[in-house]
């Protein structure tokens, strides 16, 4: 009889132990899936943005990552910049508006060539001959690869003046970093090594 209770003494320990065992690892795990769907929780609600409307309604924005857009951010800067500085009319005030916009969006390389258009009187002929240039931006080519990224635009200028209109190719390159944003520069690029590689004639439309 005494060994009979030795032994259900030694059995009951062993089932004391293995529910402890049981128990401490069920509690662990609770306490890991507790930390795991806290910390998603957490990271779920960094995405999201709480926007006051006149301090009466709450909205709720979903925030997207900024990376997904910087390479369309990137071309609309590029394409932007060539739109104001290579599309002019013939009045003083607007070409001045037009490039000083665009200087905002790059660095000195731009300014030298605004600094050699003005010196070479070409922005006077464009106002004494009332031409207007235009320009269409065809591609803007990006390479993301490398920091500072790269580009090559191509485009096409159209100088327009009373007898005929002129179609010119127009191909650059440049190099983009990344800037503050702000109301002038919104996509947070400045273009840097600004460089005309192409632009020539292609035809010549009598009006």
């Amino acid at each position: 009889m005494e060994f009979k209770s030795l032994k259900n003494i030694e059995t009951s320990f062993r089932q004391i132990r293995l529910f402890g065992i049981v128990y401490t690892a069920a509690c662990a795990l609770v306490v890991v899936c507790s930390v795991v769907c806290a910390f998603r929780f957490a990271e779920a609600q960094r995405q999201k943005i709480y926007v006051l409307d006149g301090g009466k309604s709450l909205m709720l924005a979903l925030s997207q990552d900024l990376s997904q857009n910087r390479p369309a951010e990137a071309r609309e800067h590029v394409r932007r910049f060539h739109e104001l500085f290579f599309t002019l009319s013939p009045e003083k005030s607007a070409i001045e508006h037009n490039v000083k916009r665009a200087l905002l969006l790059a660095d000195k390389s731009a300014y030298n060539y605004y600094a050699d258009f003005a010196e070479k009187g070409f922005y006077n002929r464009i106002i004494a001959g009332n031409i207007n240039q235009v320009l269409q931006v065809d591609s803007v080519v990006c390479n993301f690869d490398r920091y500072p990224y790269e580009a090559r635009t191509y485009a096409r200028q159209m100088i327009i003046r009373e007898s005929n209109v002129t179609e010119r190719t127009l191909v650059t390159a440049c190099r983009l970093l990344n800037a503050s944003r702000s109301d002038d520069n919104p996509n947070g690029f400045t273009i840097e090594g600004f460089t005309v590689l192409e632009n020539k004639d292609i035809r010549t439309i009598e009006r």
